[in-house]
Parts: structure tokens; sequence; C-alpha cells
């Protein structure tokens, strides 16, 4: 079985959820239009994607300093509402870094739950070979 021929990839690994909110989008929007996608969950951005509670994380102000008070809450649900899409997107396919799930104390049972599997950085840029690569 071959590889999909993605047409976007890209490697997550803010800590901060407005970056993340820009990378899911970009991964979301491209995989809804029926492309390939894939994303690589590195470090902060791993542990943001599988916070149990990313809506009360993002409704800090220390979490979400650009955003105004009002506005917070409106971004909160967004991002919860785009990481529930991101991960419901048969098109688009999410991976843990390897790396990350050593050095986090994860383990793959931990993240396989939520993602397609763990994978490390070099062979996620080969698997993704040709595609559009963006890091975030």
């Amino acid at each position: 079985m071959t590889s999909p021929a993605y047409s976007l990839a890209a490697v997550l690994s803010t800590g901060e959820p407005e970056r993340l909110y820009s990378g899911l989008s970009l991964l979301v929007s491209t995989a809804s239009d029926g492309a390939p996608c894939a994303g690589l969950l590195a470090f902060q951005g791993l542990d943001l994607m599988l916070d149990e509670d990313l809506l009360a994380r993002t409704e800090n102000a220390d979490a979400t300093p650009s955003l105004s008070w009002q506005g917070r809450e409106t971004f909160a649900r967004s991002l919860v509402e785009l990481r529930e899409t991101a991960l419901g997107l048969d098109s688009l396919s999410l991976f843990a870094c390897s790396a990350s799930v050593e050095t986090m104390s994860l383990t793959a049972t931990d993240v396989e739950d939520r993602l397609d599997g763990v994978m490390s950085t070099p062979r996620f840029l080969r698997e993704t070979s040709g595609a559009r690569l963006v890091f975030v």
C-alpha cells in the first residue's frame, strides 16, 4: 500500500494557541477541499492538541495574550471545534512526533487513540515529499 500524494504537510510545534489555530486552519481548509494533507505534531503543539481541557486553557489570558477579553471565549470554542474537525477528516492524517512522545512522558497508546500514529520527523518528510511544507 502506497501513501497518498500529500498536497500540504505541516509541522505543528508551537505552544501558542493562535499559531496552532492558523496551522490547523491551513490543513483543514485544504483537506476539506479533498486534497490529502498531513500534520506532524511536535512538543508544545502535541501538548495543545492532546489537551483534554483545551477550552479552559485557551480562555486563560496568559495563554492567549494577543486576544481581547471579549474575543478569547469565541476563539477558545473555535479552536476546540477546529481541532475536532481536523481529527475527523479522512483526508487529513495527523501524527505525533516520535521524539516528542519519547521526551514528554507519553506512550504511543496515549496518542494513537486520537491521532493516526507516531512518526519520526525524517520519515514524515519522506512520506510527504513533494507536498507544500509549512512549519508552525
